[in-house]
């Protein structure tokens, strides 16, 4: 599918006559938006909507603007007397993160409220598209899911050709979480000529033990900068797993690699200068 006609589609399934179960209304534009998740906010903002956004949720943090907007709560509680002051018109909530409840309590309070899906790569511009037609900014979701998929694009091609090699990537490490092959992460790895040793489990971000990782022995391990120094500190235990081996580890930046949001290509970037280095260290281990 070439990069027209994939937007095209995009811009088809997201803005069509049908919507999803319990989305908000349609209107002109919605013009007091509060969003329960950070990469909600962002995504607002990438749409030019920004001046639209009254509310925000803990950790909203990009861009700097969101800084001095009222917190109404996190993904999963809300204070209900703050959102009221702020009389939104609108509530943008995370798909895979809010619970059902806490729509269900916003909905019968009479707000309306729009789930959003972030789970892979294209859900990116589906969201920004769905964003920009509530908020009257079709014009400007429209370039910006476009530009997005360009330079998704432009990535993908740049890496065509890389040889392969096996990668893990720890969401957590205590509980230990990973992600499949529907994730984004998942996706940014493929694009970067890595396979996710985990990309065959069912859930989008399964717990996983400890002996699944050694028993699938990535060349490669990747965790975000929340991580810290510390991050890999538990699989030295394990000097035999290749990525040992190889001194394969390496941290992704947080911000851009957990926030489904057009920064996304930031963390591409990195996951694929990473994949390089681990590349090269494979070979020289192996006196290539």
């Amino acid at each position: 599918m070439t990069r027209a006609l994939a937007l095209a589609w995009l811009i088809a399934m997201s803005c069509g006559c049908s919507k999803p179960p319990g989305a908000a209304p349609e209107s002109e534009s919605y013009e007091r938006i509060v969003t329960l998740a950070p990469n909600l906010a962002e995504l607002v903002y990438a749409v030019g909507a920004g001046e639209q956004l009254v509310g925000v949720s803990a950790w909203s943090d990009y861009p700097p603007e969101v800084l001095d907007l009222p917190v109404v709560g996190d993904a999963f509680t809300v204070d209900q007397e703050e959102l009221a002051l702020l009389d939104p018109d609108l509530l943008l909530v995370w798909e895979s993160g809010t619970p059902a409840h806490t729509v269900d309590e916003l909905r019968k309070a009479g707000y309306a409220v729009e789930r959003i899906q972030t789970r892979g790569l294209n859900d990116v511009s589906t969201a920004m598209l769905r964003i920009g037609a509530l908020a009257g900014r079709v014009s400007e979701a429209e370039a910006a899911a476009r530009n997005f998929q360009q330079q998704l694009e432009a990535l993908r091609l740049s890496q065509e050709g890389r040889a392969p090699i096996r990668v893990f990537y720890q969401v957590s490490a205590r509980p230990l979480y990973t992600v499949n092959r529907e994730h984004y992460v998942s996706e940014l790895i493929e694009i970067c000529g890595g396979q996710n040793i985990f990309d065959d489990l069912q859930e989008l971000a399964p717990a996983i033990s400890v002996e699944a990782v050694v028993d699938r022995n990535p060349e490669v391990m990747l965790a975000s900068t929340d991580a810290g120094a510390d991050g890999f500190t538990e699989w030295q235990r394990w000097p035999a797993i290749s990525a040992n081996l190889y001194g394969n580890l390496f941290l992704l930046p947080a911000d851009e690699i957990a926030r489904a949001t057009p920064r996304l290509i930031i963390a591409g970037g990195a996951l694929c200068l990473a994949l390089q280095q681990a590349r090269f260290n494979r070979g020289a281990f192996a006196g290539d």
